[in-house]
């Protein structure tokens, strides 16, 4: 039993819970669940951003952080009989997120925002929202698990019982003090199930969609969100240099709208498919190349966070993911002494893209993660 069922399962009258709820049917399931287990649950919604900080409402009232699912939150709180607060995290989460997200497109490289919005909003910020309110733990709609070695003291995340919903790979960045504070109340059952528990509940977002855009990029159009975001971006990158083979094939909208592997979209013709293979913010340069030339099989990984075992000392054999719905591949990691890590697959693998999350595993258990840095070879 991982640590996160047996705090499920404990029965423990009257512990506090602070429940991140998006007003989506997950996180309202996952505090349903707690209330019929005899938590004490607070409801607690984030508001990370205006929409005049995003470039307005488009296309999604429904989105995680919008006013609609704000309200959704608060309407079932008002059904389970929770309190429920709005709390307001828009400059941290410019700080932590928005401005990395810019920062890291105009150095060519294809972020992965999410992750910094768990470890630093979601469960930093929270927790620290949660202890305020005298919360001992805080719980999230995630289909995931807290596992637990009581010998090393060490926790970590594995997968959930539903393999199509498994949401182990954003959540690499969370450290050992927010996990040891979390609790997934959704970890053994299925996405059908959560929604069968919120029709029992009578819980209005029992049939409500699920949205897979960027919370503050809602209409996922980055390249606007990026234009508008940036005084003069657009004039200062359109018109670079597309380079194959050597030469010059054509011009592009702007280094920062492209990323590794890219085929759509190129508006170029050099009589076979090409893809893009390298981006040269210094030059505004986009190249691109055939297919065979996005395969590669090491990179370096920085920003590292190391979940089920300590930093490594000496090589260590896992299971590497490049993308959230990537199987993964056996590879080694081999510790630098600066804290990166160097990461060797067995076999090449395709369009290995800085900026992305590299997430490890031992099984189904999350051995640590990093961000994507140089690719070596």
């Amino acid at each position: 039993m991982s640590e996160n069922d047996a705090i499920m399962n404990s029965g423990t009258p009257k512990t506090r819970v602070v429940v991140g709820m998006s007003g989506g049917v997950d996180s309202c399931v996952a505090a349903a669940l707690l209330v019929e287990r005899g938590y004490e649950v607070i409801g607690v919604t984030i508001k990370t951003y205006a929409y005049d900080d995003v470039g307005g409402n488009r296309a999604n009232d429904s989105s995680c952080c919008s006013l609609d699912g704000i309200n959704d939150a608060r309407r079932v709180c008002q059904q389970l009989g929770v309190p429920h607060y709005v709390v307001d995290f828009s400059e941290a989460f410019s700080e932590n997120v928005i401005e990395p997200f810019v920062a890291e497109y105009l150095a060519g490289r294809t972020p992965n925002p999410c992750v910094l919005c768990n470890r630093t909003i979601k469960w930093e910020q929270l927790i620290r929202k949660g202890l305020a309110l005298g919360a001992d733990f805080v719980a999230m709609g995630h289909y995931a698990r807290v596992g637990h070695d009581p010998l090393s003291g060490r926790r970590w995340i594995s997968r959930g019982r539903d393999a199509a919903k498994d949401q182990s790979y954003a959540l690499w960045a969370l450290t050992q003090e927010s996990l040891a504070r979390t609790i997934f109340p959704l970890s053994d059952i299925t996405k059908d199930e959560a929604r069968a528990v919120a029709q029992r509940a009578g819980l209005h977002t029992a049939s409500k969609g699920e949205s897979y855009e960027i919370c503050f990029i809602p209409d996922d159009d980055y390249a606007r969100f990026l234009k508008e975001r940036v005084t003069g971006l657009d004039d200062a990158v359109r018109g670079g240099e597309v380079v194959f083979d050597g030469a010059v094939v054509g011009r592009h909208d702007g280094y920062p709208f492209y990323t590794i592997g890219q085929r759509r979209g190129l508006n170029i013709a050099v009589g076979e498919p090409v893809y893009v293979t390298g981006i040269d913010p210094a030059n505004n340069r986009v190249t691109v190349g055939r297919g065979e030339e996005l395969l590669h099989s090491a990179f370096l990984a920085h920003t590292v966070t190391m979940q089920k075992f300590p930093f490594p000392t000496e090589p260590l054999r896992v299971v590497a993911k490049l993308r959230y719905k990537d199987e993964g591949a056996p590879a080694t990691l081999i510790p630098n002494d600066d804290g990166t890590i160097r990461v060797v697959f067995d076999q090449p693998r395709r369009a290995i893209t800085p900026g992305q999350s590299t997430v490890w595993y031992d099984g189904d258990d999350v051995v640590g993660g990093g961000v994507v840095g140089t690719v070596l070879g």
